[in-house]
């Protein structure tokens, strides 16, 4: 799987103020985040470390790893009357 693009979903948690993402695609990734930014450059880091830990990729892999982040965050508006 080292040449496909990995798939990570984030969420806004409105509750905790955070944007939190998960993939299916690279093993134990759960991370949180204030903004997507952040989120983002975490994930920089955690996908290649997650993906050697759990043998997805080896120690030495030296090409990029792609991966996709799709977001999603329900508002609600309230109408002035």
């Amino acid at each position: 799987m080292s040449s496909s693009t990995y798939q990570v979903v984030a969420f806004w948690d409105e509750e905790a103020s955070v944007w939190v993402a998960t993939s299916d695609d690279v093993p134990g990734l759960v991370t949180e985040a204030e903004t997507i930014e952040v989120l983002s450059q975490k994930l920089h880091v955690m996908i290649p470390e997650l993906l050697v830990l759990n043998q997805v990729i080896p120690e030495n892999h030296h090409e990029p790893i792609a991966f996709k982040l799709t977001s999603e965050r329900q508002e609600q508006i309230k109408v002035a009357s």
